[in-house]
């Protein structure tokens, strides 16, 4: 009773310290010590879980231990920030392995009351769903298995029916698993569906759509940790699966927002499929080298740098921050207008930025510089195409109209670093190329950034 009495105990304040882990993560300032935080609320609650009397090979537990914090360290280590979003997939469908062989293993060892089984069961199959859909999702992101996992949305005609059929056979054979608990071959079936599933609700969504899919599935790994700890009568298992599970639907919910679509738009619609439009953009394509845009840069008062995953793939952060000081040392104002959706996740660009040094404070929101888009003198552009697509704006016909942008086209002048022409996620043309303010840099955007700094030093 005592034992269980200090457990709990610990696990009240690990519950505090997530939370309060979770609210420091709301800014970029505070974000490194809510991470800190969170971890340690972790590492206590798993100290004090291992004085439980329950425990039978410690053994076990402590190889599991260094092997994971192992894998942990050097994957930590070697990730590029690049990488980051598949990484963060793949950990969602890990989690939700987990809760799935937890609940698994009570179902198959234990005499259970109904209730519990069928809160075991709910945890099997938001586990399995979620392991198998972070996996396509990661394939999606990365390419690693593009010649069978295709990063555009895979559709096949009767697709709707199959998964009505699947998600029938689910739910009739957690039937026989209530009735028949123990039986071996119903629990593989089941788990076999529920496996199936998650692939079957991921391959229609198109890779444009994997940041939205990466943190619903981070609510569904919270979700299946919260059932698990309901059936276990873990409170805290309980509350930090809630806390992942609220916090991921909130997040989807925010960048869904961001791209002016519903999620249903997101699960169900394809978005390659909405996306071939026929409307194509004429005009013409201003290039310009960077020594012109340095003497434009020398003159400039005011300059808003607009990040996207190009700048990640070019890793030009650096160069960036660099660039940044030479131009409020030569008297210009230097911020960073953030779109919530650029980058492959929540905050891609805000972490690598942060790598870089570059102040917090100078990391603005989208809703923050639009107002005064039009005082900017250049509007630097990195790598960034649907977030600053004027056609979201401008053309009712586009597939993005509506969506909210940031209003780069507004700036006085625009440089645009790209290496080519090539479209973004959202596969259309962008009329931001051929305005008469902005100018195209082609090229690598680090090479080009370091171009402009060696006319700064000369």
């Amino acid at each position: 009773m005592q034992t269980e009495f200090i457990i709990n105990g610990v696990y009240v304040i690990s519950a505090a310290l997530f939370i309060l882990g979770l609210k420091l993560l709301s800014h970029p300032s505070t974000a490194r010590k809510g991470n800190l935080l969170s971890a340690s609320g972790m590492f206590v609650a798993i100290c004090v879980t291992l004085i439980d009397h329950q425990i039978l090979s410690y053994e076990w537990i402590a190889v599991a231990l260094l092997l994971g914090s192992v894998v942990g360290f050097i994957t930590a280590k070697k990730v590029e920030l690049t990488s980051m979003p598949e990484l963060v997939s793949l950990l969602n469908g890990i989690g939700g392995l987990a809760s799935l062989a937890v609940s698994l293993a009570m179902v198959l060892t234990q005499s259970l009351p109904v209730y519990v089984l069928i809160i075991l069961l709910i945890a099997i199959a938001i586990g399995g769903v979620t392991f198998t859909g972070s996996i396509i999702a990661w394939s999606k992101l990365s390419g690693k298995l593009s010649s069978i996992i295709k990063s555009k949305a895979m559709v096949f005609k009767g697709q709707a029916l199959f998964n009505s059929l699947l998600i029938v056979a689910i739910f009739a054979m957690g039937v026989f698993m209530s009735l028949e608990p123990l039986n071996m071959e119903y629990a593989a079936i089941f788990v076999a569906l529920c496996l199936v599933l998650g692939v079957m609700l991921v391959i229609p969504i198109g890779g444009a759509d994997m940041p939205v899919v990466i943190s619903l599935l981070n609510s569904y790994s919270g979700l299946a940790a919260c059932a698990a700890g309901i059936a276990m009568n873990n409170n805290l298992l309980i509350v930090a699966g809630a806390l992942v599970g609220a916090s991921g639907i909130i997040l989807t919910s925010v960048m869904c927002k961001a791209m002016n679509r519903s999620l249903s738009n997101v699960l169900f619609s394809g978005f390659q499929a909405v996306t071939n439009s026929e409307m194509k953009i004429e005009g013409e394509v201003k290039a310009m080298s960077s020594e012109d845009a340095y003497y434009v840069l020398e003159a400039a008062q005011s300059v808003i740098v607009i990040p996207g995953y190009g700048m990640a793939v070019a890793q030009a952060q650096h160069a960036m921050k660099e660039l940044q000081t030479l131009l409020e040392e030569n008297g210009a104002e230097v911020v960073y207008g953030i779109h919530p959706v650029a980058g492959r996740m929540p905050g891609h660009m805000n972490v690598l930025l942060a790598e870089a040094d570059v102040p917090y404070e100078l990391l603005l929101e989208m809703d923050d510089v639009n107002p005064r888009m039009e005082t900017y003198d250049v509007a630097i552009v990195i790598g960034a195409n649907d977030v600053v697509n004027p056609a979201a704006r401008e053309m009712e016909g586009s597939p993005i109209y509506g969506m909210p942008i940031i209003n780069a086209d507004l700036a006085k002048n625009v440089f645009i670093m790209k290496r080519g022409m090539a479209s973004g996620f959202a596969g259309i043309d962008n009329p931001l190329f051929f305005k008469d303010n902005a100018r195209m840099i082609f090229g690598d955007a680090k090479e080009s950034i370091n171009s402009i700094i060696r006319q700064f030093s000369d």
